[in-house]
Order: structure tokens, then C-alpha cells, then sequence
């Protein structure tokens, strides 16, 4: 065992890709991505990382520990396929409630904290072996897609609404507000530093700015789709509207002018992540746009101190 190091990023991409091929099918994350991961301005690698290789030095699986606030722990753990001593998933899971463990004293006094875990719905064995940890099952989440065989249909745009281009210098931290307001009414929303933001958002290899289309009233920011072009699909990375602009069409006219976009640049299959029990209704949405339920997450929690809990669980009025 050994923590990672930001060259490791094409060794641990070549496990991460192995997993997602033996449980989709198909590459999910892409090598940016995995680079983005090791290079975050919250991630420490030589404390925040580890690598577990077999007797014979092949990889076998991966640990990557995120927090927000000390408060929610994210490990993101993945074991190479066909790999099947069950003590694996045990250790990994074990070392990341140790790890989450020692920070609690640097929560705010009085916050609920947790340790998260997931697995996909049709994993069963990694799901029994999460729960046997002490986790329980919390929320499950929908990847939702659209396969366009032919132009889709063009927006109908609420009256008063007009989209401008992204100037990312001067566009940025409007932006981020905006997300941060609209997604506050999310389920398990927890805020995020800017800097964080930034860093998965815009300085990642697939960004591009013409793929972020952002809806205004008059000066004031009513909603946006960021999306990226990637190699296999189109992604609506975040769809959010604001509170005084939803119910309006506004979302469903972002939505479609994305798939328009998208398929204008050959993509002919899109997709976005939601919550399957979406406070706000989006899931109801992206049917009507013509999406399906491609994918089932499982997210599991794993209380680590009892107090006032900071992440969204209900819908404020």
C-alpha cells in the first residue's frame, strides 16, 4: 500500500475505467476526470489516498477520501473487477471511517457528521457488504439519458428570456452563485468554496465555455445548463433555475436547447445525474423532455456524530 501521486493518474485511471466497463459497459469516468480528482485544491494525496497493489504489483484497488466541512466524508473507493478476497472492501471501508474519525474535532461544534459509501443498484454483493459495515441506504440516484435519432425539438423560451454568451473572467462567480442559490434547494446539498467550484467545473480539460448556457431576465441570472461535450456522450454536468423563474418553462427550454447544441456537434445521446426523489420535481421533467432512466446509484450514510445536520434534507419554504 502507498498513497497516490498525480502521476499515478493514468494507473489509477486504468482501474477506474476497468470498473466502470465491468459495471456499464462503457468508460463512465474519462482520464480528465481522474485528473481533476488527484489534483483538487481540498485533496491532500499523501494523507487523502491510497493505492493497494497485489503480491505481484498489479493495482487492485483505489481510495480517495473528500469531506465537506468535516462534517459529510466522501471516500471514493473502487476495487478491480474479478478481484474478490471480500477483506478488501472491509479494509478500504474501515480505513475510511478511521480516517473521517480523526478530523470529527475539526467540524463545527454541534454538526451532525457522516460517512458516505455507494454502490450501484445492481451490485448486490458490494451493496450487502456496505450495509454489514453499519451503513443503511439513504437515496438512490437516476442517471437519466435521451438518444436522439433525429433533430430534437427546438425551445420555447419564457417571455423576457434571453440567453448570453459565458465569459468565464467575467461570468464566473455570478454563475457559481446562481448554481449555489438553485441547488441549496437540492436534497444532500452542502455549500462548496469557490475555489473547489472552479477547479471541477472550469479548469478541467473538458471544459468549454461555449457548452455553458445561461438564461437572464433583464441583468439578473434566472438559471443555466453547464454542460460538456464528452467523447462517448453529451453531459448536462448542472441544470439549476432559481426559485422565481421554475414552473415557468425555463428549465425544460434550457434542457432542450442543450440536447439542440449537443446534437448540432454529433452528439446523439445525453445525459445528466438527478435524484431519484428530486425535491424539486426535475425528474418529472427530464421524462417530459423525452429521457429514461438508464442508471441506478445507491448512496449509504454511516453516522459518525449525532447534531444539527447541515446538508439539505427537505424542501425550505
Amino acid at each position: 500500500m502507498r498513497p497516490s501521486t498525480i502521476e499515478d493518474t493514468e494507473l489509477v485511471y486504468g482501474l477506474v475505467r476497468a470498473y466502470d466497463c465491468a459495471q456499464y459497459g462503457e468508460p463512465d469516468f474519462t482520464l480528465g476526470d481522474v485528473q481533476t480528482m488527484l489534483s483538487g485544491p481540498r485533496i491532500n494525496l499523501t494523507e487523502d489516498s491510497l493505492l493497494i497493489f497485489s503480491a505481484t504489483g498489479q493495482l487492485v484497488a483505489i481510495l480517495f477520501l473528500e469531506h465537506a466541512m468535516y462534517a459529510k466524508f466522501f471516500p471514493f473507493m473502487r476495487i478491480l473487477p474479478g478481484y474478490d478476497d471480500p477483506r478488501l472492501s472491509a479494509y478500504l471501508l474501515e480505513y475510511a471511517e478511521s480516517w473521517a474519525r480523526e478530523r470529527i474535532v475539526l467540524a463545527e461544534p454541534g454538526v451532525r457528521v457522516t460517512l458516505g459509501a455507494w454502490a450501484t443498484a445492481k451490485d448486490q454483493e458490494a451493496r450487502q457488504r456496505i450495509e454489514q459495515a453499519g451503513f443503511k441506504e439513504i437515496r438512490r440516484f437516476w442517471r437519466m439519458e435521451i438518444d436522439m435519432l433525429e433533430a430534437p425539438a427546438e425551445p420555447q423560451w419564457p417571455e423576457g428570456i434571453e440567453l448570453r454568451p459565458f465569459v468565464p473572467e467575467r461570468d464566473k462567480q455570478l454563475v457559481f452563485n446562481m448554481i449555489e442559490t438553485a441547488f441549496s434547494d437540492h436534497w444532500g446539498f452542502i455549500s462548496h468554496p469557490f475555489d473547489e467550484w472552479e477547479h471541477w467545473m472550469i479548469k478541467r480539460s473538458s471544459f468549454d465555455p461555449t457548452l455553458w448556457f445561461i438564461a437572464y431576465e433583464g441583468e439578473e441570472a434566472a438559471g443555466g445548463s453547464l454542460c460538456v461535450a464528452e467523447e462517448a456522450l453529451g453531459w448536462v454536468d448542472t441544470l439549476g433555475i432559481l426559485r422565481p423563474w421554475r414552473r415557468k418553462g425555463l428549465g425544460l427550454a434550457l434542457l432542450q436547447h442543450s440536447f439542440c447544441e449537443l446534437y448540432r456537434r454529433g452528439k446523439r445521446r445525453v445525459g445528466l445525474g438527478v435524484d431519484s426523489e428530486s425535491l424539486t420535481g426535475a425528474t418529472r421533467l427530464y421524462e417530459r423532455a423525452g429521457m429514461h432512466i438508464a442508471r441506478e446509484g445507491v448512496s449509504f450514510e454511516k453516522e459518525l456524530r449525532a447534531g444539527v445536520e447541515l446538508s439539505t434534507r427537505t424542501l425550505a419554504i
